[in-house]
């Protein structure tokens, strides 16, 4: 099975804030030019999934209009990890204290007093588990963490211990990776 994974058009907030789970708007143009991409290279009949978050489900609703054959779905497990208290915050002016018991416990740590990384592991580990299921070519239209995390699974990682794990680069916005078994 493929699996298609395809980060969000860039959110409207300055760099360098922490904005994980916040439902920001994406720059339109980018929107439009990521659905006009995917319209063009998808083939018939892939399914597509999108995180609710109006970064990603924009780019699905836009691409519906390109290609009517390619309905879509929201699926909450595609979210980005909420970083609760620290959203929204610049992370330079998070504590250091917080961040080094985040890399301390890494996997368990509830960032901001929300989500940890093992949280997103399992609910992006049951997406992938019924997108398998399935057997059909998929497309999810989500954030760089969740295709960390995708990525991970996909090479039978289901558990990151530690910091080091984690992948350290980031697609760009807006742009495609795939994943095959």
């Amino acid at each position: 099975m493929k699996l298609w994974l395809v980060r969000h058009a860039k959110p409207l907030i300055a760099p360098g804030i922490c904005y994980g789970a916040s439902d920001l708007r994406a720059n339109q143009a980018d929107i439009e030019r990521v659905a006009q991409t995917l319209a063009r290279a998808l083939p018939e009949h892939v399914f597509v999934v999108t995180s609710p978050l109006q970064r990603c489900a924009q780019i699905a609703q836009h691409l519906y209009a390109l290609r009517p054959d390619l309905p879509w779905v929201a699926d909450l497990r595609l979210q980005e990890m909420n970083f609760g208290t620290w959203e929204g915050q610049a992370w330079d002016a998070i504590e250091r204290r917080e961040i080094d018991a985040w890399t301390a416990d890494f996997a368990d740590w509830r960032c901001g007093g929300a989500e940890s990384v093992q949280g997103v592991m399992k609910r992006v580990g049951a997406a992938w588990n019924d997108a398998h299921m399935g057997g059909v070519e998929t497309v999810w239209i989500t954030h760089a963490g969740v295709m960390r995390a995708a990525t991970l699974i996909a090479k039978g990682i289901h558990h990151v211990d530690d910091a080091a794990q984690w992948p350290k680069e980031a697609i760009e916005f807006g742009q495609v990776q795939t994943l095959c078994d």
